[in-house]
């Protein structure tokens, strides 16, 4: 039989296999995360029918002489170029910016994946589509996440309360009028917090007191919500321009207690914060204008978490019904040394085999690994113009080639005839 019908059974099975690789790019067109395919062929051996001669005083050289017997398909590469981003709004989708991949936990065995869909199970914790567990780097009660530990299951537990601050600053700003009377009072109240988490009023009045040489002077006493004097008069002065000359106070732990209905329920002192000055809400002692107030404090009472937000980085992080904010856990990403070596095991997701290399798990934007996105998902690659062209390239190939072994049968069948 002639060797070009072998040949071109070849080319007709390689060109098949082409054809497979183009229509599956093209089914996956709209799969979250998908990466196209490509496909590369090479010559099978080739038949020798001369070998090389040596060159010599007398005669050239001569050069092989070989048929080739056919191609076959040497691989299907995988085209790891980003996709486009498409927002989505959900707070627990994520896209990768960059190079890397989520891992997952499915059903023990553990996957990675460029499809950020995920979602919250009955226990609270961030799954794929298929129920795999994400995995990263879960907080502790303190919001402290060790990157260093191995990986596990993210958990987002809505509805975890966050234990009170007691309050150690207290926060007053605006001006005290220097052109006012001796005795003029200005109140700034705040509900500060106890260990316990209970809110309490405390007033701060300042009042006017006798101007001495080159200072403006003003007294700061604290009050509870029943006008007990929580601590006595302390001095407050400023210079000629209006800036703070005094240091700030301080309402002891001990003076605290005074407070009526918190049973000594204060860890240490709050200071009275009346700004550095730089600081443009800071306190002054300028004329003319009374606008003292209490800004801020920095305790809280206990809250729940309400909702959460993703960094770049893939750090979670918790919003609670108290305005505080508290990190949950970390995302991790994995990166390989030839991701061309990864294992496609369906679902969008890879395993690592042996040419892949180890998995580098760590955090977003470091070690090479791209940078997260929350509320956007990554689409496929795939390039429709592309794979309709391929499409073509395929289809052409395969009808050559089966040209090919529609002559070598006209040959053989002239060959038959001889005969007659």
């Amino acid at each position: 039989m002639l060797r070009s019908m072998f040949a071109a059974v070849t080319g007709l099975r390689s060109h098949q296999a082409f054809m497979d690789v183009v229509g599956n790019n093209i089914a996956n067109v709209n799969t979250t995360g998908y990466k196209s395919s490509t496909v590369l062929f090479e010559d099978l051996l080739s038949q020798q029918l001369n070998g090389a001669g040596l060159p010599t005083a007398t005669q050239g050289g001569t050069n092989p002489a070989q048929i080739g017997l056919g191609v076959r398909l040497t691989g299907v590469s995988t085209n790891f170029a980003q996709g486009a981003t498409q927002l989505t709004g959900r707070s627990t989708d994520f896209a990768i910016q960059g190079d890397g991949f989520f891992v997952v936990n499915q059903g023990g065995t553990q996957m990675y994946t460029r499809n950020g869909s995920f979602s919250l199970d009955g226990n609270g914790n961030l799954v794929n589509a298929d129920g795999g567990f994400v995995q990263g780097w879960q907080a502790d009660q303190n919001g402290n996440v060790s990157t260093n530990a191995s990986v596990g299951q993210l958990k987002i537990p809505v509805g975890q309360i966050i234990k009170p601050i007691a309050t150690t600053t207290m926060k007053i700003g605006g001006n005290l009028p220097a052109d006012a009377a001796t005795g003029t009072t200005v109140d700034a109240g705040i509900n500060v917090f106890d260990t316990a988490g209970d809110s309490v009023p405390l007033r701060a009045e300042f009042t006017k007191v006798a101007d001495t040489a080159g200072a403006i002077n003003w007294t700061v006493t604290m009050y509870d919500s029943a006008n007990n004097v929580v601590a006595a008069a302390q001095n407050v002065s400023f210079d000629l321009t209006g800036a703070l000359t005094t240091a700030n106070p301080t309402v002891t732990a001990a003076q605290l207690s005074n407070i009526a209905g918190t049973n000594g329920r204060w860890p240490g002192a709050i200071k009275l914060d009346f700004g550095a000055a730089t600081d443009p809400d800071r306190l002054t002692g300028a004329a003319g204008l009374s606008s003292a107030s209490a800004l801020s404090q920095d305790g809280s009472g206990p809250g729940s978490v309400t909702g959460f937000s993703v960094s770049q980085q893939g750090l979670i992080t918790g919003v609670f019904s108290n305005g505080r904010s508290q990190a949950l856990g970390q995302i991790a990403l994995a990166t390989f040394a030839n991701p061309n070596g990864l294992q496609k095991n369906g679902n969008s997701e890879y395993v690592s085999t042996v040419n892949s290399g180890n998995a580098q798990i760590g955090v977003a934007g470091t070690g090479g690994r791209g940078t997260m996105s929350g509320g956007t998902l990554e689409m496929s690659n795939v390039d429709l113009a592309a794979e309709f062209t391929n499409l073509i390239v395929a289809e052409r190939g395969f009808q050559a080639n089966s040209r090919v072994i529609t002559t070598s049968d006209q040959i053989l069948q002239d060959l038959v005839n001889m005969k007659q």
